[in-house]
């Protein structure tokens, strides 16, 4: 028998309108889809797809056993993690050794700070394997604020909220334009790693980018919370004619 495709597919910042027209044939088509989601949710990648999926679908969740309850450094996190992702890619291969094509849905893209990284790594050599780029999350936060991220020669950084605040302060001292992910409970400390820069007066927060309850302000206006899907920016102001 031959054997199926495992599809990573980028379904885009989070509307339906921003994904890819390969994306939405895909999504449309499959038969089976996998998703990952914390257990009790629906999980974000599969409440994007509501309506486009057939309704006969086969449908994987893959529940991730841990998110935030303990710290990224502990060693039971990567030990954990490693095992969820060796009995998700021991199903796929499983659907996929059966012929099925699989499409696993993606947030974003794929290859940029994705959980399909660490399935694809360990089904590449064993099953076939296609992926399909998406729209990010970062490029849909800079256009919700109406400006340019970049500019000329700009150096453009794009970081994570989990860093230090140290390596964060660091880092963004020395860039132009400026991208934060994964903020949610990092908030304060970022703050804090952009007032070692003097630079917080530039920052934005974006909430929801192309998403319907999307918000834009600058970061001076925001809490003490935000959400997890949102994104700091700072624009460069590099050479232009």
């Amino acid at each position: 028998m031959t054997q199926g495709t495992i599809y990573g597919v980028g379904l885009g910042p989070g509307s339906q309108d921003l994904m890819s027209v390969r994306a939405d044939r895909l999504v449309r088509q499959a038969t089976h889809i996998a998703y990952f989601r914390k257990k009790g949710r629906v999980g974000h990648a599969r409440s994007i797809v509501e309506g486009l999926i057939a309704t006969d679908v086969i449908e994987l969740p893959m529940e991730y056993p841990i998110t935030t309850e303990i710290p990224v450094d502990d060693p039971h996190y990567n030990a954990q993690l490693s095992v969820f992702y060796e009995q998700s890619v021991a199903q796929l291969i499983e659907m996929a050794n059966a012929g099925c094509d699989v499409v696993v849905l993606c947030e974003g893209d794929p290859f940029f700070y994705g959980s399909f990284m660490h399935l694809y790594t360990r089904l590449l050599t064993r099953v076939p394997v296609s992926v399909v780029p998406g729209i990010t999350g970062m490029s849909a936060a800079w256009t919700a604020t109406g400006l340019p991220i970049t500019w000329g020669d700009d150096i453009m950084t794009v970081l994570v909220g989990t860093l230090s605040e140290q390596t964060l302060a660091a880092h963004i001292a020395q860039t132009d334009a400026l991208v934060v992910m994964k903020i949610g409970r990092n908030l304060n400390k970022l703050r804090r790693a952009l007032a070692q820069t003097g630079r917080e007066g530039e920052a934005w927060l974006i909430e929801y980018a192309a998403m319907t309850q999307q918000r834009v302000r600058p970061l001076c206006e925001v809490g003490e919370s935000v959400p997890y899907f949102s994104i700091l920016l700072i624009h460069g102001n590099g050479r232009r004619p």
